[in-house]
């Protein structure tokens, strides 16, 4: 009896305020849907990072012919200077941190140039022995480019040492700005569904102010008075998330596997799994942000 009682109160409050109730589903929508976005979005750079920076190599550039730095003052890097920068690199200092090592002589270098940029017109002024020969250092450990850069830096024959992580530094800089702007608009808008589920609530308990009056003057409990605008703000807000998790769903299977996944194949890219991986947080935040509205306005709005 009291279960229906409180369903038939739920419905009743729900229909006195649609326009609001339809207000708060939205906002919390759209709310969520940045949340979602920004977290779908930082799996994505973590995804990128694991896979990018473990592919990633640190370049180490020799002398070439005519270089000006202190490094090469004896000229190109003689045999000699290339023997004792790759015993550097087979030292007990830096075993630890490399994993292999690739030596590219000029003739390498020059057939890659050749191969990436031989359509460009001042690409045919080249020659062999413009380009650097270099070793290709995989490291066990990418983050660990520090240690090998301060070894080499600065050892005769060594023009450059180069990590290849700097490539990706720009985009994922852009990629981690564009998220904390999507969690900056969700937080406005998480911020408007809370104050529009506490306007919705006390709308609908100030409407049944006469009702609730009698259930305490009748002996009903505070948790018996309230539970219905509870429960009706928590369905709001429940709703607004669900179709915030379909939304995304879609948005990631839709433009990110589909679209992204078949147009720029090198990334790889999240799937709808990851969706499913942060649908329960976005439904408990929607239950939270109900609870912190109801526990704001209900205290003042239910008493007679």
């Amino acid at each position: 009896m009291r279960l229906q009682f409180i369903l038939s109160e739920i419905g009743i409050g729900l229909r006195r305020n649609l326009s609001m109730t339809i207000s708060v589903i939205l906002v919390t929508f759209v709310s969520l849907t940045f949340v979602g976005a920004a977290a779908l979005l930082q799996q994505q750079i973590a995804q990128m990072k694991d896979d990018w920076y473990g592919k990633v190599e640190v370049s180490v550039f020799l002398c070439p012919r005519g270089s000006e730095l202190p490094t090469c003052a004896s000229g190109e890097v003689t045999p000699e200077q290339k023997q004792a920068v790759k015993a550097e690199l087979a030292s007990p200092e830096l075993k630890r941190y490399v994993q292999t090592v690739y030596y590219e002589s000029k003739q390498d270098a020059f057939k890659s140039f050749q191969k990436k940029l031989s359509d460009q017109p001042w690409a045919k002024a080249v020659t062999a022995d413009d380009m650097n020969s270099s070793f290709r250092v995989k490291l066990a450990d990418p983050q660990k480019y520090q240690v090998v850069a301060d070894v080499l830096t600065g050892r005769q024959g060594v023009e450059e040492v180069l990590d290849q992580r700097r490539i990706f530094d720009t985009l994922f800089l852009v990629l981690n700005r564009a998220t904390l702007i999507s969690v900056g608009l969700a937080t406005v808008m998480l911020l408007a569904a809370v104050l529009l589920i506490t306007t919705t609530i006390r709308l609908s308990a100030m409407s049944r102010r006469r009702e609730t009056g009698i259930m305490r003057l009748v002996g009903a409990s505070n948790l018996f008075i309230q539970l219905p605008f509870m429960l009706e703000g928590a369905i709001a807000a429940t709703i607004g998330a669900g179709l915030a998790v379909g939304g995304l769903w879609l948005g990631v299977r839709y433009l990110v596997t589909d679209w992204l996944g078949s147009s720029v194949t090198f990334v790889d890219y999240i799937d709808t799994s990851n969706v499913w991986s942060i649908a329960p947080y976005l439904v408990a935040a929607a239950v939270v942000l109900a609870a912190i509205s109801s526990v704001v306005t209900l205290s003042r709005y239910t008493k007679v």
